[in-house]
């Protein structure tokens, strides 16, 4: 049984400040042991939520990293940097990263092997764009996806990836994917995770849906079978987090 995992990713929100102020509130509210739980915070807001979290069954998570050790890469964060922080998840590959910052299939691949060479768990993201699924092209585009961004990811490394599944156009629109709509994209992951894999190995990896996701849609969405989790945008930057983590 896949242990479903709810991460808040607040996204260029909440100054330092404002960060802690935000855990501290939701804290009490999340802490939980049936699902894990994680909040992937602006690199600012890193180590101050570190230490207003500690002592909790709450994970953190950064919303970025590049793919190399160290050196001149002004105003990028290395793993090592994150992992001393105390950060266990880092998202990868957000449509918002692809679409304002370039980042590729292949960037992508890079920063999520890295992530792994030091024991960071990656939430690599994926998803169409409104034109791609009108075109009907969905599942090819998530297809390709997968398999260039986990290329060259070992058998044993694979189990340890979270992969999220967002449809572009839901993203902070209000819009969201039906639950049938989610389940038919999240199985196709599964399934092409199954293809590179074997099955055994597809049936361990944690999909998570994410698009508008909310304390009222929470409980149907994570329902399905091959959904296990959310990654929430702007909902967790509310009290309303609590009704998703405990759907």
């Amino acid at each position: 049984m896949r242990k479903k995992i709810v991460a808040g990713n607040w996204k260029m929100n909440k100054t330092p400040s404002e960060a802690v102020a935000l855990a501290k509130m939701l804290v009490p509210l999340v802490n939980t042991d049936k699902v894990d739980v994680v909040f992937c915070v602006p690199a600012i807001d890193i180590i101050p939520v570190a230490e207003a979290i500690k002592g909790t069954k709450i994970a953190l998570g950064a919303e970025n990293m590049y793919f190399e050790e160290s050196g001149a890469y002004t105003g990028e964060i290395s793993p090592a940097m994150l992992t001393d922080a105390g950060v266990k998840y880092v998202i990868l590959g957000h449509s918002e990263r692809r679409q304002y910052f370039a980042e590729t299939d292949e960037t992508v691949n890079k920063k999520v092997k890295k992530a792994l060479e030091h024991n960071l768990i990656p939430i690599m993201c994926c998803g169409e764009t409104l034109e791609q699924r009108e075109k009907g092209i969905t599942i090819d585009f998530i297809r390709t996806q997968i398999k260039c961004g986990l290329n060259g990811i070992s058998k044993d490394d694979i189990t340890k990836v979270v992969v999220a599944y967002e449809p572009i156009w839901a993203i902070g629109t209000g819009k969201t994917a039906t639950s049938a709509e989610a389940e038919e994209v999240c199985a196709a992951i599964r399934g092409v995770l199954g293809e590179m894999y074997d099955k055994e190995t597809a049936e361990k990896i944690r999909i998570q849906y994410g698009g508008s996701v909310n304390g009222k849609n929470a409980a149907e969405l994570f329902a399905m079978p091959d959904i296990d989790g959310g990654l929430v945008g702007g909902a967790s930057l509310k009290e309303e987090f609590k009704d998703i983590v405990n759907y």
